[in-house]
């Protein structure tokens, strides 16, 4: 039997390091950490109050690429929750859920009760958080086919869910889009028959009219963008270019060849205050975009969801090095035949791919100099290759090749089938739901009259993304479980909780077991132990 318990409601923390107030929850915090100094080892403590605001304000997402598989079943998923659609399939009757989401299909533990058994609740009830079934939906598209028919074509969803969506989806259309052919393949130029004209300037200016519009016409608080739009190529970084702030507004407005789409986006996003998140592998965050949004202070975040083959390498060369396995040979090789795969077919494209992939291991290889020299990397080669039949069944193939005690070998090989929009859908949910919760945190360190706001580049968004994009001189964190906790602990730190941990030391010594077992309601039913 089960020591779990869930606590699915609504809860109230009660401690004097946290204050509700009807627009806020005020905590004060702890920040522990420990500075290593050459040979020697400090713990150190920072003291900082968390400001939450509790209202969640209205809000709308704007996908760039609303029509592609990823955007069109994104919409689709959130009407079909919102309703709650019900669709017969082959194995019963199927209810519309939003599985694969961090935020809103994972439980968090909350502590435990008097008997030492774990609470868990849903991590969407930790603190106030926007849900996907209130966002409104919008966005652009090279492709003009309205969502109704780019759903049926996605070929992603059941299709008696497509027909109950379809009434709903078929007069949604996104707004025409920027087309630079340079940086997508040229495959793609049969679908682009919904694309803006002149300079980039006024491609810019068009999107930001866009922005204000759709706020306006459906009273927004605030607009997010998302990029899940084609992988492009990767730019160029170029002095006097796309370095400086200054640089990348000239170069738009001198139409400059190295500037692309995604940028442009990203420019137009925070100029109008808005949050942009990039989607796809490409360098869409140039230095010069960095420094706008510092300079703007407007959140951005990138780079690349990470969905299927990539996550599971970030929980399994974790595994490995954590282990004291030292992993020496990682091939992954994927088919997939969605547009995102005819896209990148292309060498260019695909080379964009192959470094948000590539780069995944590197902390964790890095953390273990038992096993690793300093530079030393394992072997590890990524293939893609597009197969029309297989659509948006993406297979994907892994090799694990590591050395073992006393010069043994250890292969582990996987095979993942994964419908690749309905993995990445959610992580757009929680893009969206954990970038608007930021917008909503200050931190106030002791000793500071003012209240600070996260750094521009949003780096806890890192779970859901290939290449996490974080400040300069900030570490790149990549293993998939670090990278939760981090949600976790600061969901906490907004409560005036301590970080989670795993310690439970109440279940270790025979006077605190004791007392759990003498605790007033009587014994919780456990699982029997040896005493």
């Amino acid at each position: 039997m089960s020591n779990c318990k869930n606590l699915d409601g609504k809860f109230t923390v009660e401690s004097d390091s946290c204050k509700y107030t009807d627009d806020a929850i005020i905590s004060d915090y702890c920040y522990e950490t420990t500075i290593v100094e050459g040979t020697t080892v400090k713990p150190s403590t920072t003291k900082m109050q968390f400001k939450t605001e509790r209202k969640v304000g209205k809000t709308g997402v704007m996908l760039v690429g609303l029509g592609g598989n990823n955007g069109c079943t994104c919409v689709a998923g959130a009407i079909a929750n919102k309703l709650g659609m019900t669709w017969e399939t082959k194995e019963g009757t199927q209810k519309a859920n939003y599985w694969g989401s961090l935020l809103m299909a994972s439980t968090v533990k909350l502590g435990n009760d008097r008997h030492g058994n774990s609470v868990y609740t849903p991590m969407s009830n930790m603190l106030p958080l926007l849900n996907p079934n209130d966002i409104v939906w919008g966005g652009w598209d090279i492709n003009s086919t309205n969502l109704g028919d780019a759903m049926k074509r996605a070929k992603v969803l059941d299709y008696v869910l497509q027909e109950k969506l379809y009434p709903h989806m078929k007069d949604m259309k996104p707004l025409p889009s920027i087309y630079f052919p340079d940086f997508i393949a040229a495959n793609q130029g049969e679908r682009a028959d919904n694309v803006l004209s002149g300079t980039k300037q006024e491609q810019m200016e068009q999107i930001r009219k866009d922005i204000r519009d759709f706020k306006k016409s459906n009273d927004l608080d605030q607009v997010i963008l998302l990029w899940t739009a084609n992988t492009e190529r990767f730019s160029a970084v170029e002095e006097g270019v796309n370095d400086t702030a200054e640089n990348i507004l000239s170069s738009i407005e001198m139409g400059e060849a190295e500037v692309s789409a995604s940028t442009v986006f990203a420019v137009a996003s925070i100029l109008e205050g808005s949050t942009f998140i990039n989607g796809s592998p490409q360098n869409t965050f140039v230095p010069g975009v960095v420094e706008l949004a510092r300079q703007k202070k407007v959140f951005i975040a990138g780079d690349d969801f990470k969905s299927g083959q990539t996550k599971m390498k970030s929980v399994m060369v974790d595994f490995l090095v954590s282990a004291g396995i030292k992993p020496v040979s990682i091939v992954s090789y994927n088919h997939l035949g969605n547009n995102d795969g005819k896209n990148l077919s292309a060498p260019s494209q695909f080379r964009s791919k192959e470094i948000s992939k590539s780069n995944v291991v590197d902390d964790m290889v890095a953390s273990n100099r038992i096993l690793f020299e300093e530079d030393e990397h394992p072997d590890h080669v990524v293939v893609i290759k597009y197969v029309p039949y297989v659509a948006d069944s993406k297979r994907a193939m892994d090799e694990y090749t590591s050395e073992i005690f006393m010069g043994g070998k250890n292969t582990i090989v996987m095979h993942n089938t994964c419908e690749d929009s309905l993995l990445a859908t959610p992580l757009i949910y929680d893009l969206v739901i954990l970038g608007e919760l930021c917008q909503r945190v200050q931190i106030k360190k002791d000793g500071d009259e003012e209240w600070e706001s996260f750094h521009p580049v949003l780096s806890i968004l890192s779970y859901m993304l290939k290449a996490p994009l974080v400040p300069n001189g900030a570490p790149v964190v990549n293993a998939l479980f670090a990278q939760r906790c981090a949600v976790v602990n600061l969901m906490r730190a907004c409560l005036g909780l301590a970080p989670d941990n795993h310690m439970t030391l109440e279940h270790r010594f025979e006077s605190t077991l004791a007392a759990l077992s003498n605790a007033e309601d009587g014994p919780a039913s456990k699982k029997m132990r040896l005493s």
